[in-house]
Order: C-alpha cells, then sequence, then structure tokens
C-alpha cells in the first residue's frame, strides 16, 4: 500500500504537536507517533540498493565524517519521501516561527513548502537534502549540523526502518548541546521503527536572565555494534 499525501497527513496528525513542542524546547528534539508501516520501511530502506535515484553517495570515513554511507535522493523523490516531508512542514512551520521570534531572528519560511523551496533554489541552493542512511558493525556519524547554506529551515526529522535490538544494537541517535561557561550535555535516544524523530538543525532557544539565547546543538550517531541501521533524514530546505 502507497503512502498518499492524505495517509501522511493522516499520521502526521496523531502526533500531540503541543506536547512535541515542549520536549523540543527542553532537549532540542522530540518523538513523534508512528509515520511508517513496518512493510513501509522495508520498502524505503531496500530503495537503497537503487543508485539511479540518488544523486550522490557520501562515504563517511573518506570525509573523515565517522563510518558508514548515504546518499542524497534526486528530486524525484520516491512518493513516501515526498508525502511525509510535505504532510511535516506545516506541522513544524509554527514552532520554527516561534524560535524564531524568541530569539530575535527573521522568519522566512512561507506557508507553502514549494514556496520555501523555490526560495533555497534562487540563492544559489538547488541540490536535494533528502537522505537515506545506512550503517553497518563499526559504523558511526560525527557531531555536525545540517546547514548546507544561508537559507535554513531550523528544524529536520529523521525516520528509523529498522527495528532497534532486533535488527540492529548500538547506532543510538546522539546529540549535544554547547552551553555557555559550563560542560556541554549530550543525549542518546533510541529510534523506534517508524516512528520520527524532529530535532534541530542547529541551536534551540534557552531562556536566560537577559531573555532569549541560543543553545548550540549538534547531532550524530553512536557506534552500530551489530546488524543493519537505516535511517530516512528529512530536511526542509536544500544544500548548495
Amino acid at each position: 500500500m502507497t503512502l498518499t499525501p492524505a495517509r501522511a497527513r493522516h499520521r502526521t496528525a496523531a502526533t500531540d504537536w503541543a506536547a512535541l513542542a515542549e520536549e523540543l524546547d527542553a532537549h532540542g528534539s522530540a518523538p513523534t507517533q508512528q509515520l511508517l508501516t513496518p512493510a513501509e520501511c522495508r520498502d524505503l530502506a531496500a530503495l537503497y540498493e537503487k543508485p539511479e535515484l540518488f544523486r550522490t553517495t557520501v562515504d563517511l570515513a573518506r570525509h573523515r565524517f565517522g563510518s558508514g554511507e548515504y546518499r542524497y535522493f534526486t528530486h524525484d523523490l520516491p512518493a513516501p519521501v515526498a508525502a511525509l516531508r510535505a504532510a511535516l512542514y506545516p506541522r513544524l512551520l509554527p514552532i520554527a516561527r516561534d524560535w524564531a521570534a524568541r530569539l530575535g531572528r527573521p522568519a522566512p519560511w512561507p506557508d507553502s513548502l514549494e514556496e520555501w523551496l523555490a526560495r533555497c533554489h534562487a540563492a544559489g541552493q538547488d541540490r536535494s537534502a533528502q537522505i537515506l542512511l545506512s550503517y553497518a558493525p563499526g559504523d558511526w556519524n560525527a557531531l555536525h549540523r545540517d546547514v548546507f547554506g544561508e537559507s535554513v529551515f531550523p528544524l529536520q526529522v529523521v525516520v528509523a526502518l529498522d527495528e532497534y535490538g532486533t535488527d540492529y544494537t548500538g547506532g543510538e541517535f546522539l546529540m549535544t548541546e554547547q552551553r555557555p561557561r559550563a560542560q556541554s550535555r549530550g543525549t542518546a535516544t533510541v529510534l523506534r521503527q517508524g516512528h520520527g524523530l524532529v530535532f534541530t538543525t542547529r541551536d534551540r532557544p534557552v531562556r536566560t536572565k537577559r531573555g532569549w539565547s541560543a543553545g548550540a546543538m549538534r547531532h550524530g550517531v553512536s557506534t552500530v555494534r551489530s546488524g543493519r541501521r537505516r535511517t530516512l533524514g528529512l530536511v526542509f530546505h536544500d544544500a548548495s
């Protein structure tokens, strides 16, 4: 059964977005309800073996980003990927605008994802940034940010395609927060198959005595101990 735009919107609506926004505020990441069935996860993971669907493959070890591999889709996205991205954008948009207001930043994101991507392309960011990632035992991803240019949407989503504890072990999703005049704080999250994890692209609003400041954050993946870990990365701006 194909994940249609209507089904994607229905599943996305099942998440308590007010509660998710509160958890994002507190931690910089928060889980959604189930977005994909196990069968849909398997179908998406199998696309990794079809190189014609992707514009490039990145070897993490070659670039000293860690160990493992990921592939960027072309703009001709598989229907489930396009449907999920379109369904999630309007849910994330109010959070993005609220964060921008608290941090005193511009909020350049229009109501339409298509219009926002057109602005990215006009600014020279015209390459697809949707990612399928694949990790084998011993693979890991260094802490980083997925900024890709001046036009940035502050939130993104990772969806687990394999089942933790059955298909693989290790490979927890990592986040670190750089705190002013203090040691960094880290979190580790086990991703549930078919569920999304919303997380900050680069920082989150942090209340201080003088108002709000940006708490710088990075994300990565801990070492996979066994099996194969595959995830779908949904980014809401394109790359330069």
